[in-house]
This record gives structure tokens, C-alpha cells and sequence, in this order.
């Protein structure tokens, strides 16, 4: 049986969130680093329009098609407020960011769950 690219596509949301939760750690850590230039990772949906998400064959006889892997890209924020010590670091904005990760976390985990019941459940009867 081939792998269901439902689980690809949360596997990849899910690397994509790790990588915003290092880059919002790393922005908290340098709250008070003189010069410091906050960073955000690009959005998922950034990343979807940059991957093919379709349906997989599960016969040699179907069409190959799948989606691709795709690299996170970390930027400066755009347009910060900067501060007098020239650090661009927002503490409120990377706390609401870190609620969105964790967030995001758990939704991605229900969903894989409720997929994973959704086939075992299939399977079995």
C-alpha cells in the first residue's frame, strides 16, 4: 500500500512548524542582543503553492504524481519597529507567535489521528 499524502502534507506542516518554533525561541532569546534583527519563517502557505499536492496512484496503471519537498526560507521581519538599542525584537508578537505554533502543533497532531483512526477503522471492517 503507498503512503497517503495526507500524511506527507502534515509531516511537511509539521517540520515547517519546528522550524518556527526554533526561529520564535531564537528571537525571544535575543530580546535584549543590541542589533539584533528578529526573524519569521515563511508562511505554510507560502511553501503549498511552492509544493504539488495530489492524489497518488495506487496502481502502476495510474498517473504519477505527488507532492514535492520544499525548503523553508527564514527572513527578517519586514518593516520592524526598532527599538533604541537597534534590536527589532517584539516580546508580545513572538509570545503570539509561539501560541500559534503550539496551536498549529495540536491541530496537525488531531488530524493525523483522526486520519489514522479513519484508516485503521477501514481496514479492519
Amino acid at each position: 500500500m503507498q503512503p497517503v499524502n495526507l500524511f506527507d502534507l502534515a509531516t511537511q506542516q509539521a517540520r515547517w512548524l519546528s522550524v518556527r518554533q526554533t526561529t520564535v525561541a531564537s528571537n525571544v532569546a535575543n530580546v535584549n542582543t543590541p542589533g539584533y534583527r528578529a526573524l519569521e519563517v515563511e508562511p505554510f502557505e507560502k511553501v503549498l503553492n511552492g509544493s504539488r499536492v495530489a492524489m497518488q496512484g495506487t496502481s502502476a496503471n495510474h498517473l504519477k504524481s505527488g507532492a514535492t519537498n520544499a525548503s523553508f526560507a527564514v527572513n527578517n521581519t519586514p518593516d520592524p519597529a526598532v527599538l533604541p538599542s537597534q534590536n527589532t525584537v517584539s516580546i508580545e508578537k513572538e509570545l503570539v507567535n509561539a501560541g500559534e505554533v503550539r496551536r498549529s502543533f495540536e491541530l496537525n497532531t488531531a488530524i493525523v489521528k483522526a486520519f489514522h483512526r479513519m484508516l485503521m477503522n477501514t481496514s479492519r471492517g
